[in-house]
Order: structure tokens, then sequence, then C-alpha cells
């Protein structure tokens, strides 16, 4: 087995970038995946912060495989009992070359004190190249006890390098290919296979057993299995072996390349289903913002509103600054509405202005879900649901929020410009001197024609000033005519340009009940793909 002697960089990086997938993938990934992830990464963080100079090895393996003299072989002492009886290993052991410092990363894996045993005259013996190995012999996995059962995978799942016993009877059993083999594929690495028992085999067998063992290795997914024939009894392969964990221990990076074969394993599966390069723009642009507003103004009526405050504009302008002549007229008219029974058109519009502005829950809906819509488009379907459920995450206040700001922008019906204040006095002053053209034009008549006295003045005896009093009287005529003319051109520009100040108020106040109840918890979700996104790739490469 080879294992380079420059680790891959940028582990420290890629767990940091896990730990924020795992924070912003809550609700938009699988919950088990990130469960996993979370257990990597309470594995990674202890690992790291324990000895470095200390590789953890773990001789794995099935009822029979001669684990555990195998064990006993690399170690060079019956430390692990043998024999007959199955399982013979109910507790992991450890053989540690070098133990200083290796107490907290023994006490990590949890072998008890009396199975730790430490090869102190190892240099001795000329094993300096095992120095910072910590030897496991893991209890069997296919045990009947259920509890060494469980201890075997934490531990398998724990090791840095993983060592499969196998024998040449059982080395392609279905059960620890199923459950281990194929789960470790693409950890060659950190994966040696020994078939184990090799003298019971003569060397043509052996050497068809090994073939056959890589083939279904790489079947599996194992591309470069590392598979090493040993015997435990006769001593055969095992200086290959020892080989084999010396190099693994002096590059001391085993630990390193098992962490990263575990997050590339889980990063493939985290990142199944999201796209390669799908970033999306995180600030909604101003033309989807005006859509919404737009939307969200027809749901409201603004429109309508807009057009019945001209309409009360207009009618209300009638008894300010209209002719009063007109006025006074129209009192002894009928009126066709009412022979008709459609009630009084302007209590009509001043009641649908006075009350209040009611959005429409519906349209709201149907302008929320065009905005998340169009801005989740090529997006995962998680995610495109979590823009949906973030747009809608408040639209339930919308109805109320825009019904409460836009009532209070409906003007006051009491609200009188100062000018229709001037007109109407204008107006009556006019009426006052037709008025007294009509006194003076009779008293002429009475003391003038008439003689029907003597006249209180001069004035008002001499019939030659009465064509002037009546010019006088058709003038205020038309002038009142013309003042009436012109204010209501008046009018309808004021009412027009009303219509515009209120549209644009109401336009303005929708957009900012757009911007903080849709707009920006869609911007904060899009954020979080977005550095979703950049995490996951960070953590895959």
């Amino acid at each position: 087995m080879t294992i380079s002697a420059e680790p891959r960089h940028g582990l420290g990086t890629r767990l940091a970038a896990l730990a924020r997938v795992v924070e912003l993938g809550q609700g938009r990934v699988d919950p088990e995946l990130l469960d996993e992830a979370t257990q990597l990464l309470l594995r990674a963080g202890n690992r790291l912060k324990l000895s470095p100079d200390h590789t953890v090895v773990a001789l794995a393996g099935g009822t029979g495989s001669g684990k555990s003299s195998l064990f006993n072989s690399v170690s060079g002492l019956e430390l692990s009992p043998t024999g007959v009886r199955r399982p013979t290993t109910a507790r992991t052991h450890a053989c540690v070359w070098g133990l200083e410092g290796a107490a907290p990363l023994l006490d990590w894996l949890q072998i008890q004190w009396r199975h730790r045993f430490a090869r102190a005259s190892a240099l001795d013996k000329g094993e300096s190249q095992l120095h910072g190995l910590i030897l496991l012999d893991l209890p069997d996995h296919d045990s009947i006890r259920a509890l060494t059962d469980t201890e075997a995978d934490r531990l398998i799942t724990a090791a840095d390098l993983i060592v499969w016993v196998l024998d040449p009877q059982k080395y392609a059993d279905a059960a620890t290919h199923r459950r281990y083999v194929t789960e470790l594929a693409g950890h060659d690495a950190v994966t040696v296979f020994v078939l184990n028992q090799a003298d019971r085999l003569t060397p043509e067998e052996q050497a068809i057993c090994v073939a056959d063992l890589e083939e279904l290795l790489k079947r599996e997914g194992v591309a470069n299995p590392t598979v090493v024939a040993t015997s435990a009894t006769t001593g055969k392969g095992i200086d290959g072996l020892k080989a084999v964990l010396a190099e693994s221990v002096s590059a001391r990076r085993a630990g390193y390349l098992r962490l990263e074969a575990d997050l590339d394993k889980l990063m493939l599966r985290v990142a199944k289903d999201m796209p390669e390069l799908l970033h999306v723009e995180p600030i909604v642009d101003g033309a989807r913002r005006a859509g919404l507003a737009d939307a969200l103004c027809d749901a409201v009526g603004a429109a309508a509103v807009g057009e019945a405050i001209e309409n009360v504009y207009g009618v209300r302008s009638i008894d300010w600054v209209g002719w009063p002549y007109a006025r006074w007229a129209a009192m002894f008219r009928p009126d066709p509405l009412k022979s008709l029974r459609l009630g009084d058109v302007k209590d009509d519009i001043r009641t649908l202005v006075g009350g209040s502005v009611r959005a429409q829950p519906a349209e709201v809906d149907n302008a929320v879900q065009a905005l998340s819509d169009g801005l989740s488009q090529g997006m995962p379907e998680v995610w495109q649901d979590g823009v949906r459920d973030a747009a809608r995450s408040r639209s339930g206040q919308l109805p109320k929020v825009l019904t409460d700001e836009l009532g209070e922008i409906a003007p006051p019906l009491d609200r009188v410009p100062a000018w229709w204040w001037l007109a109407k006095i204008w107006q009556y002053l006019l009426v006052l001197l037709f008025l007294a053209g009509l006194g003076v034009t009779g008293a002429i008549v009475a003391y003038g024609v008439f003689e029907a006295g003597p006249p209180p003045t001069d004035l008002l005896g001499d019939v030659g000033v009465l064509p002037w009093v009546l010019l006088m009287m058709a003038s205020v005529l038309g002038v009142g005519l013309l003042s009436a003319v012109a204010s209501r051109n008046f009018i309808v520009l004021a009412a027009g340009s009303e219509r515009d100040r209120l549209e644009r108020d109401m336009r303005r106040r929708v957009s900012g009940v757009a911007q903080e109840l849709v707009v920006e918890p869609v911007e904060r979700e899009l954020q979080r793909y977005n550095d979703y996104h950049e995490a996951l790739n960070t953590a895959k490469y």
C-alpha cells in the first residue's frame, strides 16, 4: 500500500465548510445526512485534538478469521486470547508502540485499562518503524454478542486505518462485503485486506484467492485494493504486513486520510441532487420588485381608490366652487338616479373612500407566488420550496398590514383647499352684486318710470342710469359664469393631481410593506442558498 507523503490540503477548511453545510442545510437536507455530518464533525474534532503522532490501526474480521492470532504475531506477544471458543475476543485489546501521549487517544477510543499493552522494548527489537502505532484487536463483527458487535462497528468508524482480516474459506463472505467493504469504497488509502491462514493454501491456490479477492474488491468500488497474504501460524507475510503498517505510521497521515475519505463519501451523498454551478442572484431586481408592487396595488384596488378619490374631489367641489345659480336650479330638478333607485352616488363614493381599503388575500397570495416562482427557477426542488416558504413566511400579515397602511393615507373628506374658500366667497360676492343690481333696477323703475314718489336719491330716479345698471348685472352674471367654468377646469386638474398623489403614496407604502414582508425574507433565503452552495462546494473539494 502506498500512502502519499503529502496529505490532502484543506481538511480544516473543508470541515469548517461542512459545519456551515449542517447549519444552513437545516430543513433543506435529509436529517439523517445532517446527523451523519454532525457525527463526522464531532469525530474529526476529537481525533484532530488528540495525538497526531499515533496511528490507530484496527484489525477487523469475522469469527474464525485468525484476527487475534494475527494481532499477537504483529505485536510479538500473547496479548489477545485465542482458541476454539467463539467469539474469542469479547473486548477490544490495544497494543501501543510508544505510550507517551497515547492515553487520551485510548480513552477516546474507550479501551479499558486492563486491555491496554505497551511495547516498551520495541526499539530493542528493531521495530522503531512502528513507533506511534496503536494496534487494536476488535471483537468479531459477526459476533452473536450484541455488545461486541456494536463495539466493533464503533471502532471501525473511529480507526485511522482498517485492516480486514479474511480467511481463505470466507473471504467472499457476503455479510462482510455488503455491510462493511462496500461502505468503505473510496477509502483505499486507509484500508488493507489480509488473506490470513495462507498456510492452508498451496502457492497456486493462494495466487488464485488473492486475484479473486482483488477482483471482488474492485467490483465493490475499491479501486486499488491492498491485499497481503499472511499466516499467523507460520509467520509468513507478517513482515510484509508490518511494512505496510510502518509506512502508514511513519507518514503520520492515516488519520487525516481517513477523515478526508469519510468526508468525500459523505459529500457525494449530500451533494447528490445539487447542481454544480448554479448561483442565484441574492438581490431581487427592480423589475421584479416593481411587478410585485403592481400586483399588490391591484390586490388592494389602488387604481379604483384613486379614481374614487378623483370623483369625490369633483363632487365635493361643486358645493364650493360651482356656480350658485346652477346649484339652486338643480334643487328643483328631479334626480334621474333617484328615479332609478340607484341611491346617492355621492354618498356611495364617500363611503368607498372613507371606509377601509381592503386587500384581497387570494390576489396577494398569487402575487407572492409569482415572485417566488420566478426567482427559484433552476434551483433544486427543496430549495424552491424554501424560497416559496420564505416569501409566504409573513404573507399572512400582508392583507391586514396593507389595509392598515393604506387606510391611513385616504384623504379626510372634510379637508377643503384654501382656494375653494376664496372661490366660494368670490361667487357669493358676485351674487350679492347681482342682487344689489336687481334692487337698484327695481328702484329706478319704481321712482323713475312709474313716479311712485320722490326717490331717496337722484340716482334712483334717473332712468338714464338703468342701462348701465343692467349692463353691470349682465357683467356680474358673465364673470360668475366664467369664474365657475375656470374653477371647474382647475378642479379637474387638481382632482387628477390628487389622484396621482394618492396613487404614488399608496404605491410607496405598498412597496415598503412588500419589501419588509416579502422581499427581505426571500433575499435572505436566496443568500442562504448561495452560502450553502458555496460551503457545499468547499466541503466537497
